[in-house]
């Protein structure tokens, strides 16, 4: 295990990240669609949710009925693996561990390149201190998105962790390009912290 190093002030990872909306249900992202969508839609003034949307919309209201209806998303083929990620959230918001990894894992095996399975891993490998493990993922949620700032800094922290100062520097130095300025403390004392340790570190191989 890596030694954990003192972080600054109440600096903390980020959470879990759930998947907001349904997503094209195509397992493999790297797909393009075969025929063009038509410009026009016939409104529908009732329409019906789907499984997923159901269960999402159960979820963001924190009713334990979206657990049942990520199953039946699943189930039904809809949004499988956004299904299996959001599920895993709530079994690791409940202190179901094992449930939690299986229901992430699964995701994966219907999209190895889902961002959010492979960023809320990193965060469940982060709480058991399998830092190695951690990073490992979130650098691959970087690859798949790198436009969510999240996964920066708790990259970051678990780099910092590892003892991989540079890069862990560049990885807290992403995030504040991501984030609004107010957000960017959250990383500045570690960042200097991380900068002056490097500089003393380069100066005693000189």
């Amino acid at each position: 295990m890596g030694q954990i190093i003192e972080f600054p002030g109440q600096t903390s990872k980020f959470g879990y990240k759930r998947v907001p909306k349904r997503r094209r249900n195509l397992e493999d992202p790297s797909q393009l669609p075969l025929f063009p969508q038509p410009t026009a839609q016939i409104l529908q003034f009732t329409p019906k949710l789907g499984a997923f949307e159901q269960a999402l919309f159960l979820d963001e209201r924190g009713d334990p009925r979206a657990v049942e209806s990520y199953v039946k998303a699943i189930a039904d083929q809809d949004c499988v693996a956004d299904a299996f990620c959001n599920w895993g959230i709530i079994e690791s918001n409940q202190g179901r561990t094992a449930k939690a990894f299986d229901c992430f894992t699964n995701a994966l095996k219907h999209n190895p390149r889902h961002s959010e399975a492979h960023y809320n891993l990193g965060n469940m490998y982060f709480e058991v201190n399998d830092f190695r493990l951690a990073q490992v993922h979130y650098q691959i949620a970087v690859e798949v998105d790198p436009s969510f700032p999240n996964v920066y800094f708790n990259l970051g922290l678990v780099l910092s962790i590892n003892k991989e100062t540079g890069a862990a520097v560049t990885a807290l130095s992403n995030y504040q390009e991501l984030v609004p300025a107010d957000e960017r403390k959250k990383a500045e004392e570690l960042l200097q912290n991380l900068k002056r340790s490097l500089a003393e570190e380069k100066k005693a191989e000189a």
